[in-house]
């Protein structure tokens, strides 16, 4: 049982898809529409919304269909083809996301040489160590998420992810050369630190810097980014059978894209809410320029300097400001989110997957945890496809309900009479199934929508809040998982995995408020005035 953690270290998902955040519909337009579209200040490029308040309201898809100077659809396509509004924030946000690539790059890089790591360092055989040098990162990471906010709010986004990224070299370095399972873990723990604080910063800065229309695809970025650092660990991993000093080859190269993210980072934009927050307008409104459109500078300018002056914003505000509503009602409602995240089972499913994987042949650890890297990949990408499309309330239900129906799949397989080789082929499609539609929804949804939520005042400390519950309920689950099967058995467990996913499925119906389409001011003025409707 302990080989299962080995294999399958802890693992959260944090953190989403270029199409449509503001979902619109386009109609014919004639020349003299087209360039009234082009110029009006008060839309968005590409979009063919009309202004009503501070909400948008579609335009009819209804074509008209005795325009005389246009031809039917052909407005449409055109439009569609040039609907390329994503592209200028597209390589700050990939930038960042590399952070999640070192994210899931040190989630995975454990998998495959643990057992040689244990051998060469001298703790071969002891459970305990070999559980610490995984679960230190967690602790690493816990501390880097609770004290994030502060460098955040002081420095901004992009000179922290700079800065944060030196622990993150100097741990793989370090940990790259121990002779010592002292040296080791004092390096886990660095990359802990760095991962931590890269999981609350780099949600925070794509939702600030990308357009509205495309802040949930480009959210999506942070799961995908994690997934693609899990399979490349995986991956490296395989070669790690054959040579076990491989290890090390495997822990400096994780230096390599920390050094380009530093490099990256050097020429990305900063935050344009950071920007007007510290008095830096003239260039906030450089990059909403930029990787926006001209047209929506000074509107955008001018919501988020009210919300600024309403919020009376200091730069060194307090954590009791997370006690005051309406921050207390998001504090609440992120960190409740990643509870359910966690107790609805993703990490314990990983952990037992690699059993429930040799139980049909599958032997190689490393493969097994590569095909489950496969499977969460391609939800992800599912997911950027459909974060703007569907939005971010329905994507989260309507994935905790199919990890209640895998659940249901698995401990059938498990507790019913059925054939020894049925009930295998079961629980290895119940798994897939999980692994799938958290990465639709449970995963890159929860990792977006907290910061979306949260208001320009305690935005930092909020999504820093719900990432250090989540690692704390992440040390939970890793710590008693083989604990409770041994006494409960696997089928029960699973059960209440099951049931905290239809929890949560609930939870997210009548707490989540839809923010597909709007901009992070308009959510934060409609929470706070109390007129944001759950539904869109």
């Amino acid at each position: 049982m302990r080989s299962a953690i080995a294999l399958c270290p802890p693992r959260p998902h944090p953190f989403t898809s270029p199409w449509s955040s503001r979902a619109f519909f386009l109609r014919p337009l004639s020349l003299h529409s087209k360039r009234a579209l082009t110029l009006s200040p008060s839309l968005p490029r590409g979009s063919a919304l009309v202004a009503a308040g501070n909400k948008p309201r579609h335009v009819s898809s209804e074509p008209v269909s005795n325009a005389p100077d246009e031809e039917p659809g052909a407005a449409d396509e055109a439009v569609e083809g040039l609907d390329l509004g994503w592209l200028p924030a597209f390589p700050h946000v990939f930038t960042a996301s590399m952070a999640n690539f070192l994210f899931g790059y040190h989630i995975g890089v454990m998998n495959g040489p643990i057992q040689a790591i244990a051998q060469e360092l001298g703790f071969d055989g002891n459970p305990f160590l070999e559980g610490l040098v995984v679960s230190i990162f967690i602790a690493g990471a816990f501390i880097g998420s609770i004290s994030s906010s502060t460098l955040i709010d002081r420095l901004g986004c992009r000179r922290t992810l700079q800065i944060d990224t030196i622990p993150l070299i100097l741990g793989a370095v370090l940990s790259a050369q121990a002779h010592s399972v002292d040296e080791m873990l004092l390096g886990r723990f660095l990359v802990g630190l760095g991962i931590g604080v890269n999981t609350v910063l780099v949600p925070i800065y794509i939702s600030e810097v990308s357009p509205t229309k495309y802040r949930g695809s480009l959210g999506a970025l942070c799961q995908i980014g994690t997934c693609l650092g899990i399979i490349a660990s995986l991956c490296l991993g395989i070669s790690s059978e054959n040579d076990p000093h491989w290890w090390r080859t495997m822990l400096y190269l994780a230096a390599v894209p920390a050094f380009i993210l530093i490099v990256g980072m050097q020429f990305a934009v900063e935050s344009p809410r950071w920007l007007c927050k510290v008095g830096r307008v003239a260039d906030a409104k450089k990059v909403i320029g930029s990787l926006w459109s001209v047209s929506d500078v000074e509107r955008s300018i001018e919501e988020i300097q009210a919300v600024i002056t309403n919020d009376s914003i200091d730069l060194g505000s307090s954590w009791f400001d997370l006690l005051v509503e309406p921050h207390r009602r998001v504090a609440f409602i992120g960190g409740s989110l990643f509870i359910l995240q966690q107790f609805s089972g993703i990490n314990g499913v990983l952990y037992f997957s690699s059993l429930t994987f040799q139980d049909v042949g599958i032997t190689n650890g490393a493969l097994a945890s590569l095909f489950l890297g496969i499977t969460n990949l391609a939800g992800a990408l599912f997911a950027l496809y459909l974060m703007d499309k569907q939005g971010r309330k329905r994507l989260l239900t309507g994935s905790y309900l199919g990890m209640v129906i895998s659940m249901f799949i698995i401990v059938y397989a498990i507790n019913s009479p059925i054939d020894e080789g049925l009930g295998h082929n079961l629980s290895i499609l119940g798994t897939i199934i999980y692994i799938f539609t958290f990465a639709i929804g449970a995963g890159p949804v929860t990792g977006i929508i907290i910061p979306e939520l949260s208001s320009s005042q305690t935005r930092s400390k909020i999504v820093s809040f719900s990432f250090s519950v989540h690692w704390i309920c992440n040390f939970l689950v890793g710590l008693f998982f083989l604990e409770l099967v041994d006494k409960f058995g696997v089928g029960p467990v699973y059960a209440t995995f099951g049931g905290v996913s239809l929890l949560s499925a609930i939870f997210s119906i009548f707490f989540i408020v839809e923010t597909k389409g709007r901009s992070l001011e308009e959510i934060e003025t409609s929470l706070n005035t109390g007129v944001f409707s759950k539904d869109e």
